[in-house]
C-alpha cells in the first residue's frame, strides 16, 4: 500500500500513566510524537498522580488486560509496530505478557525494536537500593524479558540486580554493561551512575555492539554535575528520547545519547526555574511535589534540536 512505504515510526509504549503530571506515557508520548513517532499508549497503572505525593487513587492493570488489548489490535492487523517500549510494570503476570507481546509484535515485524526500561528501584549515594516492585519482577525481566530486549536502560541498582553484580567502579560498570549484553541486547545504558570517588558527578554509560560511524568507541560515557533535587519521570523520559535518538543515528551512539541527554538537561532546567524553593525542601507535601513536576510542555519546543553541553567520550573499561 502507498501509505506504507512513507508511514513514520510507530511505538506502543506500556507504562504507567496518571491523571496529573509527568511520569511513564505522559513523559513518553508527547515528545515521541514532536520527534515524527506515531505512539500508542497502554496503561499499566492509572493512578491520580505519580507515588511520591502524600497519596494516591487508581487501578493497576493485570495480564489479562494487556492481552484482551493486544489481541484487539492482532484482529484487526495493527501491530506492526516498529518499536516497543516499556516502563513501570506493576506485577508479574503482567510483565510475562509483555514477552508474549513483543513475539507477537516480531511475527509481524521481525526487526522491531524493543527498548526496556527494567524500573525496579533505585539507590541514592552511599545507601543500599530498594526495590519498590514485588522481588519476583526481578525473575521474570532476568530470565524472559532481557533476552528478547533490544535497548535496555536500568539505572544503576536495576543494572546490579540484573547482573547479579555489585558497582563500585567504572570498571565494573562497563563489564555489567557487557555481561547484560550477551544475555541478549544489543545496547545498555545505564542512565544513572553514582561513584563513591567522585559524588558531585552523574555518570551516564552506553554501550553498544553495533558497529560505530567512523570506528568510534562502542563503550562510552557522559558526566553530568550531580544535581541535588529528585524529579519523578526523568528517567522514563530519558527511555523515550533514546527510544527517538537510537532510531535516528542507529550507528551513532555518542551522537544519540548527547542529544537525548540535552533532551532531558532542557526539561530539568525549565523545571529547576520554575520549582523555586521546592527543588531543595525536604518535606515532600503536595504542594512540593506539584512544583517539582516536569515542566514538559514548557520545553517542547527545545526537544527537536537541543543544545549539547556534555559530551560523551569512550569509557576506558
Amino acid at each position: 500500500m502507498p501509505e506504507a512505504a512513507t508511514r513514520p515510526p510507530s511505538v506502543l509504549s506500556i507504562q504507567s500513566h496518571v491523571v496529573h503530571g509527568y511520569v511513564g506515557n505522559k513523559c513518553a508520548v508527547l515528545p515521541l510524537n514532536l520527534l515524527g513517532f506515531e505512539v500508542d499508549p497502554i496503561n499499566s497503572v492509572q493512578f491520580s498522580n505519580h507515588t511520591g505525593y502524600p497519596t494516591k487513587s487508581g487501578t493497576v492493570g493485570t495480564g489479562k488486560d494487556l492481552w484482551d488489548l493486544v489481541t484487539g489490535l492482532q484482529e484487526n492487523q495493527l501491530l506492526n509496530y516498529t518499536h516497543l517500549l516499556t516502563g513501570y510494570i506493576g506485577s508479574e503476570t503482567l510483565l510475562e505478557t509483555i514477552a508474549k507481546t513483543i513475539k507477537a509484535i516480531r511475527e509481524v515485524n521481525p526487526d522491531a525494536t524493543y527498548v526496556c526500561d527494567p524500573v525496579m528501584g533505585d539507590s541514592a549515594l552511599g545507601e543500599d537500593g530498594r526495590m519498590y516492585v514485588s522481588k519476583g519482577l526481578l525473575g521474570v525481566y532476568r530470565d524472559l524479558i532481557i533476552p528478547l530486549a533490544t535497548v535496555i536502560t536500568p539505572n544503576q541498582y536495576e543494572a546490579e540486580l540484573l547482573s547479579g553484580r555489585t558497582i563500585k567502579t567504572q570498571k565494573d560498570a562497563v563489564e555489567v554493561c557487557r555481561d547484560l549484553r550477551q544475555r541478549g541486547p544489543t545496547t545498555v545504558v545505564i542512565t544513572s551512575l553514582h561513584l563513591e570517588s567522585d559524588p558531585n558527578t552523574l555518570i551516564i554509560l552506553a554501550t553498544t555492539s553495533h558497529e560505530q560511524e567512523t570506528g568510534s568507541s562502542q563503550e562510552l560515557r557522559l558526566v553530568l554535575p550531580r544535581k541535588k533535587a529528585y524529579f519523578t519521570g526523568t528517567g522514563d523520559l530519558l527511555s523515550a528520547l533514546l527510544l527517538a535518538w537510537l532510531h535516528k543515528h542507529p550507528s551513532n551512539l555518542k551522537l544519540a545519547v548527547e542529544l537525548a541527554i540535552a533532551g532531558l538537561q532542557a526539561v530539568l532546567g525549565r523545571t529547576i526555574a520554575a520549582a523555586g524553593d521546592a527543588v531543595t525542601a525536604t518535606e515532600l507535601s503536595s504542594e512540593v511535589m506539584r512544583a517539582r513536576e516536569l515542566r514538559l510542555v514548557e520545553s517542547l519546543h527545545l526537544l527537536p534540536k537541543p543544545d549539547v553541553q556534555y559530551h560523551a567520550e569512550p569509557a576506558d573499561g
